[in-house]
């Protein structure tokens, strides 16, 4: 169990993917994804195994991601953030954002 305090100390904010690449490089299949979080969080990027989507529907889509974790290595990419969704038998299936959420929105 962790207290709420633990909890606020996640900081998840609604992004959108501006761009979505391949990634060869990375063991499991992933796309390098270009974020934009709005001024005060700025541009991110993160490795994601989303490869269960096209690419192209992931650009132009709004995303929940942690942005206050450290940066991780993947491969030869440093990964920013990390992108939420639920992991299911056809793949990670992206959290949906309401449409109107503004671009940098904290999460509660």
């Amino acid at each position: 169990m962790i207290t709420y305090q633990d909890f606020e100390k996640v900081e998840m904010r609604v992004g959108v993917i501006t761009k979505a690449e391949d990634f060869p490089e990375a063991r499991k299949p992933a796309y390098r994804l270009t974020m934009d979080f709005g001024p005060e969080i700025g541009i991110k990027h993160s490795s994601a195994q989303t490869t269960n989507y096209r690419k192209e529907e992931l650009e132009g889509r709004k995303v929940v991601a942690v942005v206050n974790f450290p940066p991780k290595q993947v491969a030869n990419f440093i990964s920013e953030v990390l992108v939420l969704g639920a992991i299911t038998e056809k793949g990670v299936m992206l959290l949906s954002v309401y449409p109107d959420a503004q671009i940098g929105s904290r999460i509660a």
